[in-house]
């Protein structure tokens, strides 16, 4: 069986090619280098969350989603042990599918954790307007959407409709553990 990341990789692979597009292609509307995304393609390295999300925004796709694509069919019931983890060791992301995305189904809901200092900015949404309900579980969050900037604590939860660029920034002094609700418009 092929791990995530070979799964991964082959999709994007195949979400290039069904719709055209050179590398070249990919790179330019991505800002990510033509030797990057080939090693990407062929499972030599793994994607940052950075890196994941331009190419999520580029083929107009909640990372969710497309993590979900390299998965079987997800159950009704999402057992804690056969929930998607993805890890991003370079920013100190770790993201966790906890309800992945489903046909039929609008939302999902992703488990975030950032250590202390990570800061990771997105480009753009992957899907204009998508609404997003993000409730700090443990530590601290500064979310920067729609122009502004909001601290949050343990407990505290900003909603927003996304249709420009974001960032998760982890003040510390500990790490920060957070739910995000994805609601597609």
């Amino acid at each position: 069986m092929r791990s995530v990341e070979d799964r991964l990789a082959a999709r994007l692979s195949e979400l290039r090619t069904e719709r055209g597009w050179s590398l070249d292609e990919l790179a330019r509307r991505t800002g990510i280098s033509r030797s990057t995304l080939s090693r990407l393609e062929r499972a030599e390295i793994s994607p940052t969350a950075v890196m994941l999300g331009a190419l999520c925004t580029a083929y107009g796709r909640t990372m969710s989603h497309l993590l979900a694509e390299v998965e079987a069919e997800p159950p009704q019931l999402v057992r804690a042990d056969h929930q998607l983890v993805w890890r991003d060791e370079e920013s100190g992301f770790t993201r966790r599918s906890v309800s992945p995305p489903h046909p039929g189904l609008r939302g999902e809901i992703v488990e975030g954790a950032l250590r202390p200092g990570a800061d990771i900015s997105y480009e753009g949404p992957p899907v204009p307007g998508v609404e997003q309900h993000i409730w700090v579980r443990e530590g601290a969050l500064e979310v920067t959407a729609g122009g502004g900037v909001h601290e949050l604590r343990a407990g505290d939860c900003l909603r927003f409709r996304l249709w420009g660029p974001s960032r998760f920034r982890c003040p510390g002094p500990g790490p920060v553990r957070y739910a995000v609700l994805v609601v597609l418009p």
